[in-house]
C-alpha cells in the first residue's frame, strides 16, 4: 500500500510538472526526444516529462548594447562609435535552432558591419548624418538576422567621438559660427534701426510739408478774404472822400524835403473839381424886371 501510494505520488508530480502557464508575450518551442514540434503558447501548455523538453522565447523587443568601436572613414579619419541594436523574435522555432547565442552573433555582425558603413562615408556625413547611417546599417543586420528569425527594429548610434584634432577643430569653427552669427544679428539690428529712424524722419517730414501746405492754403483764403473784403469797402467810398484822402497825402509830401513828385492821372482827375471851382467865377443871378 505504501509502495502504491509513492508511486502516485511520483506520477502525479510529473504530470503536474509537464503543465506550463505560457503568458502573452512568451513562447515554448518543444523538442520531443530531440525533434522540433513546433512553438505552443500562450495559456496552458502540458508537455510529456521526460521525453518532451521546452525552450522558453521572449517575444517583447530587447536591446543590444554595441560597446564603442573604432573605425576608420573614408577621408582615413580614425573615429569611436558606439551604438544600440533593437530587435525581436519574429520567429521563435528559428531563433532557438538556427542560432545559439544571438547576442554575441549580433554583436559581431554589428561592428563588422558598422566598419564596413563608415568606411564608405567621410567623417563630415558621419558627423551630419546619423539617420542615414542608422538605416543603412539596421537594413545589414536585418538581411542576415532574418534568417534567425529575429527582426532588427531599430539601430542607433548613441556617441561619436572624433579624434582630439578633429574635436578641437570644430571647436574652433563653432566659436567662429558663432561669433559670426552675433556679427550678423548686431549689423541686421543696426540694419532696422536705421531702416525706422528714417521711416520715422521720412514720415515727420512728409508731415511738416502737409502742414506748410495747410498753413499756406490758409494764409492765401486769408488774404483773399482781407483782400475781397477791401474791395467791398472801397466800392462804399463816394468821390469827396478820396479826395480828401488824396488832400491828406499831399499834405505829408509837402512836408516831406523832396523837390518833385509822381502823380498818377486818378490823382488829377479827382483834383479836376476843385481847378474848376477856383477859376471859374459863379456868374449872378439874374433879376427880374
Amino acid at each position: 500500500m505504501g509502495y502504491t501510494l509513492a508511486v502516485l505520488i511520483v506520477v502525479g508530480l510529473l504530470l503536474w510538472n509537464g503543465v506550463k502557464v505560457v503568458r502573452e508575450y512568451q513562447r515554448l518551442v518543444v523538442f520531443r526526444l530531440g525533434r522540433s514540434t513546433g512553438d505552443k503558447g500562450p495559456g496552458v501548455v502540458y508537455i510529456v516529462p521526460v521525453i518532451d523538453k521546452a525552450v522558453w522565447v521572449d517575444l517583447r523587443e530587447l536591446f543590444l548594447e554595441i560597446p564603442a568601436q573604432t573605425c576608420i572613414t573614408k577621408d582615413n579619419a580614425p573615429i569611436s562609435i558606439d551604438f544600440l541594436i533593437y530587435w525581436k523574435v519574429v520567429d521563435p522555432g528559428l531563433s532557438v535552432i538556427k542560432v545559439g547565442n544571438f547576442a554575441g552573433a549580433a554583436q559581431g555582425i554589428a561592428t563588422t558591419g558598422l566598419r564596413a558603413v563608415i568606411g564608405d562615408i567621410i567623417l563630415d556625413d558621419v558627423l551630419a548624418k546619423r539617420d542615414q547611417i542608422n538605416q543603412v546599417l539596421r537594413a545589414k543586420l536585418d538581411e542576415v538576422t532574418e534568417r534567425w528569425g529575429v527582426k532588427v527594429t531599430t539601430v542607433e548610434i548613441r556617441e561619436i567621438t572624433p579624434p582630439k584634432d578633429v574635436q578641437e577643430a570644430m571647436t574652433r569653427q563653432m566659436s567662429a559660427e558663432r561669433s559670426r552669427r552675433a556679427l550678423v544679428t548686431e549689423a541686421d539690428g543696426k540694419k532696422q534701426a536705421a531702416i525706422t529712424i528714417a521711416e520715422g524722419e521720412k514720415q515727420a517730414a512728409i508731415l511738416k510739408a502737409e502742414g506748410d501746405r495747410q498753413a499756406a492754403i490758409l494764409r492765401a483764403e486769408g488774404f483773399s478774404l482781407a483782400l475781397g473784403k477791401i474791395f467791398e469797402v472801397a466800392r462804399t467810398v463816394d468821390t469827396n472822400t478820396m479826395s480828401l484822402q488824396y488832400l491828406e497825402a499831399l499834405k505829408a509830401l509837402g512836408a516831406s524835403p523832396a523837390t518833385k513828385f509822381v502823380f498818377p492821372m486818378e490823382f488829377t482827375k479827382l483834383l479836376q473839381p476843385f481847378v474848376d471851382s477856383g477859376g471859374r467865377s459863379t456868374p449872378a443871378p439874374s433879376k427880374t424886371p
